[in-house]
């Protein structure tokens, strides 16, 4: 019978609630049940909320059902403000066959968004057992939006009829900011023991959301089906004392060796039964990988008032599953703690269940957030892969991956997370495990299970492993392999990248002594314990996985030079083997540097010359520097250079040579280039003289006569003939200390002036004369000179 306007019958609904909390509040006194401040359960709590956490909240629409009941719609229209949404109906069993859609109004540019698909593989009886439970689509992340507008047709068939009771949800995670930053005195906080203001202190929103009427006899959007009242009733269940799933049965065989199902002798799996929460927290056990940042409950903003039931724990964690939430992936890191507040109200407020149904959430940048409370480092019982969640925990990744992979981010977190939680119950990432099936059904392979069975599973799975369902998206659960080995390691891509203060010839470091080695490894630091430096096999130096360089004093010899990598979870990894020679012979130079002059244009400033040398090392020459007076490096195989020197001027060339070990030898020579002009010749014949700026001292000797000769004496070790050339020069016998040693043409396409032409050097410094003589060459007889330069 429906109530009169008025507050008694909100009151009457306060009134039960609260007795039916009081009785929780009691029985969780007898039994012990403990709850933490800030955070339930959790010893180790890695962030919290400093101010009352926001305000979530969740309205419901009922949809409209069309003709013959297989189709339903939810009209375009104004809403208070959301962020998220889902569908849901009565029969937690139900299925939804068919197209799913919504479209949303965004709140800030007031655009309509195209249809999107709302995911439908999900089944309500995750939270088994539990009374009031809604099945129910993965929830949708649509951002701030104030409408909406729903849709389902179940496929055109007329047997294939919707479920009763169908409703949209849309939740708002509420406003304000929460704090990710755990002070050291809060951390150490120890829990206290549950009193009735802890259970019975309901905020006051939550009173003003309550009905003025009294709740009708059935739901209004499934006429046929039960409803869920509020009760008085000391015998009523209360929602907090049924297990996640339903017992099963002990197999009377023991569980397969060769990964199928052990048929039990009497395949009737026990309905679901009522099962108390410990009564005392286990242990927390340590694992054997470090633990990975997560915040907290408090860090992301739970309201504890909407779940006030204590947890339930499991005796052990033998595997993780791995799924993903759906819905939009193109959310901000910045709205992930809002993200996880509407799951949480979803969870519990559309689909019934008593807390958040996965034990952590990771979002795309990596942050690991707690799920369902009662402590992340202890077993806790989760509502994540129906049929299997009482072996096991279930960590979310923020989004969608059927197409899209997921960052790398993110499968650091999920292997981090796995690998610890596995460590604290001896298990292997890579390894496999056996799982008790807790309930009938079959996998997204088509892999049949039966309730009491024990089944094969990796230890790290994906939802579609123990359902049927697409979860964690095809992308995803692709990345599997790659998250179970991070988190089982070895350390992969170990390899050395630089042998500094030693030289490379081939595949084989020099070095005289000391050296610095650098790695690097494909696997994020994060799961490395520790780097070590191994010579010969021995290990000198070990550094932490953030260094990837270490120092080494090398004894004379070869050796092998290698890198080993400890994974967190004990496996190494060993580098391929750097061959490393130390030596400290010097090099030498078989060839000591010397100087001659060169062909080309002569000036004051710049008299052309070349320097030679040839060095040589036991091991590998490096290369070789000239250091004064210019700085140039020359590689091994360079024995020659050509460089300009300032006549008049003594110069000492100083050459290093270093070989790849960085031994070095050194070595020089010193020499004053010297020009002797036309004047100081001696001449003989006809020479007329002309005058230009582009002679060597402004003036030339110039002669056209047959045997018309100049001379010039010097002492030197290298001797030059500069002329002036064009193409009507003639040519000249060139004689040396009285002897005719070439003829030389100066004959040129192009004008040259103060062209050294002919050269000669010997190994040591001497007196010599230098003569040329006027051929008269027919047609061309004149030549022009400008005078010799030569090296002392």
């Amino acid at each position: 019978m429906r109530a009169k306007h008025g507050t008694a019958p909100k009151r009457r609904l306060l009134s039960n609630r609260r007795a039916r909390v009081t009785a929780a509040v009691a029985a969780s006194a007898v039994a012990g049940v403990l709850i933490f401040e800030g955070v339930t359960g959790n010893s180790s709590v890695d962030s919290e909320a400093t101010s009352v956490p926001p305000k979530t909240d969740v309205r419901s629409t009922s949809l409209e059902l069309g003709e013959g009941g297989t189709s339903a719609v939810l009209g375009r229209r104004d809403t208070a403000a959301f962020s998220m949404l889902g569908i849901t109906w009565t029969d937690p069993a139900a299925r939804v066959t068919g197209a799913v859609e919504v479209r949303t109004r965004s709140a800030a540019t007031g655009k309509w968004t195209a249809w999107t698909p709302l995911e439908t593989d999900r089944d309500g009886r995750t939270e088994a057992g539990r009374s009031g439970t809604r099945g129910s689509t993965e929830p949708l992340w649509v951002g701030p939006s104030n409408g909406v507008e729903a849709r389902i047709n179940a496929g055109g068939r007329i047997s294939t009829k919707l479920p009763a009771g169908l409703r949209l949800d849309t939740v708002d995670p509420g406003r304000g900011t929460v704090s990710t930053t755990l002070s050291a005195a809060r951390a150490a906080e120890a829990p206290r023991a549950a009193t009735a203001s802890d259970l019975l202190a309901e905020p006051a929103a939550y009173a003003a959301d309550l009905p003025a009427e009294d709740p009708p006899a059935t739901d209004p959007a499934d006429p046929t089906g039960p409803a869920a009242p509020e009760t008085t009733d000391p015998a009523a269940p209360d929602e907090g004392t049924t297990p996640a799933e339903p017992t099963p049965p002990a197999p009377e065989s023991p569980a397969p060796t060769t990964g199928q199902p052990t048929a039990p002798a009497t395949p009737t799996p026990s309905a679901p039964t009522a099962s108390a929460p410990a009564t005392t927290l286990p242990p927390a056990p340590s694992s054997s990988v470090p633990k990975p940042p997560i915040t907290s409950r408090a860090g992301w903003g739970a309201d504890e008032s909407m779940s006030p039931e204590a947890p339930e724990y499991l005796d052990g964690v033998k595997a993780v599953f791995v799924h993903h939430t759906a819905g939009n992936s193109a959310y901000t890191c910045a709205e992930s703690p809002a993200i996880v507040r509407s799951l949480y109200a979803y969870h519990v407020k559309s689909e019934g269940w008593k807390d958040i149904g996965y034990n952590f959430l990771v979002d795309k940048c990596g942050t690991v957030f707690e799920g369902r409370k009662g402590g992340v480092d202890r077993p806790v019982l989760g509502a994540h892969t129906y049929g299997f969640n009482r072996e096991s925990a279930g960590i979310a990744v923020i989004g969608t991956y059927t197409d899209a992979t997921a960052p790398a981010a993110v499968t650091t977190a999920v292997a981090r997370v796995a690998a610890w939680k596995l460590g604290q119950y001896k298990g292997d990432p890579a390894g496999t495990t056996t799982l008790t099936a807790g309930a009938s059904g079959k996998n997204y392979f088509g892999k049949a299970f039966t309730a009491g069975v024990k089944y094969p599973f990796n230890q790290i799975s994906g939802h579609r492993d123990g359902f049927n369902t697409q979860c964690p998206g095809t992308a995803l659960y692709g990345q599997l392999g790659t998250v179970r080995a991070l988190a089982a390691g070895p350390v992969t891509g170990l390899a050395i990248k630089s042998v500094t203060g030693a030289g490379l010839s081939g595949s084989t470091y020099y070095t005289k002594s000391a050296v610095t080695v650098g790695w690097s490894a494909s696997t994020p630091n994060v799961f490395i314990s520790k780097y070590e430096l191994l010579v010969d096999g021995k290990s000198v130096a070990t550094t932490a996985s953030t260094t990837t360089s270490a120092s080494a004093t090398l004894a004379l010899g070869t050796h092998k030079v290698q890198v080993r990598a400890t994974h967190q979870s004990g496996r190494t990894t060993t580098s391929a083997a750097a061959t490393v020679v130390a030596e400290k012979t010097a090099p030498t130079f078989p060839t000591k540097p010397n100087l001659a002059l060169r062909t080309g244009t002569v000036n004051t400033t710049a008299v052309p010359l070349t320097l030679k040398w040839k060095a040589a090392d036991t091991a590998v020459l490096k290369e070789v520097r000239l250091t004064a007076p210019v700085a140039k490096t020359y590689g091994p195989a360079t024995t020659s250079a050509s460089h300009t020197a300032k006549s008049g001027a003594a110069t000492t060339w100083s050459m290093k040579a270093y070989d790849l070990a960085g031994n070095t030898a050194t070595a020089s020579v010193a020499g004053t280039p010297v020009i002797m002009q036309e004047t100081a010749a001696t001449k003989t014949g006809t020479w007329t003289t002309k005058s230009s700026t582009s002679y060597l001292g402004g003036k030339s000797y110039s002669s056209s006569k047959k045997n018309a000769a100049l001379s010039w004496t010097f002492t030197g070790r290298s001797v030059a003939l500069v002329a002036s050339r064009a193409s009507g020069s003639g040519q000249v016998y060139v004689y040396v200390d009285g002897k005719k040693v070439s003829t030389v043409d100066l004959k040129s396409s192009t004008t040259k002036y103060r062209d050294a032409l002919w050269t000669k050097s010997w190994s040591s410094s001497a007196k010599h004369t230098v003569k040329i003589v006027v051929v008269a060459t027919s047609g061309r007889p004149t030549v022009t000179a400008d005078g010799i330069v030569y090296l002392k």
